[in-house]
């Protein structure tokens, strides 16, 4: 079963610019300096964030999971990217977040939230545990079934649509440098 046209009509991806950055210092060196602006692809999933998400979310689908559970700090993208995706494509979506819970929450995580991420807060000591087998099985007695999405969402997941991202998105722009 194939889900990505699912995935790509729920979670839309907004065509991105290339805009022109003028700069004394650029100019003067006789350099061209152009960005892409991936900051604008998805108002609360933008930039690396979509596309390190986008098979993460597409495999969790594919597997027919109800439920991701992912990793991070009380001021984590990844927490609010992958909190506002679940909402978007109707997953359940659980963030264990490294420290304690202190109110009034912040943005970040006031956000995630809101948008029905469960948030599971646990000691810094815990937290290191995260990767280890039987830190996982408790996860999994505690919450049942999910798919995991590391810390930050990086995995082969991710590698594959950071991929996708330089090769379709990047190929039309020639440059002889590429900073991100």
């Amino acid at each position: 079963m194939h889900v990505f046209p699912y995935f790509e009509r729920v979670l839309a991806y907004s065509e991105t610019p290339v805009q022109e950055i003028f700069h004394g210092v650029a100019d003067r060196a006789g350099i061209r300096l152009l960005i892409k602006r991936e900051d604008l692809n998805h108002p609360f999933v933008s930039g690396n964030k979509w596309w390190k998400l986008k098979y993460n979310l597409e495999e969790a689908i594919r597997l027919r999971h109800k439920t991701v559970i992912t990793f991070g700090g009380a001021y984590s993208n990844h927490i609010f990217s992958t909190a506002a995706a679940g909402k978007e494509i109707g997953l359940n979506a659980i963030g264990i977040i490294r420290g304690e819970r202190v109110e009034p929450l912040n943005t970040t995580l006031a956000f995630a939230e809101s948008n029905g991420m469960k948030l599971l807060f646990i000691s810094r000591e815990a937290y290191r545990n995260k990767g280890d087998v039987s830190f996982i099985q408790g996860l999994h007695e505690k919450f049942g079934d999910f798919f995991l999405i590391p810390e930050g969402g990086t995995n082969e997941f991710a590698v594959k649509g950071c991929k996708e991202f330089a090769s379709e998105k990047l190929s039309s722009i020639a440059f002889d440098a590429l900073m991100l």
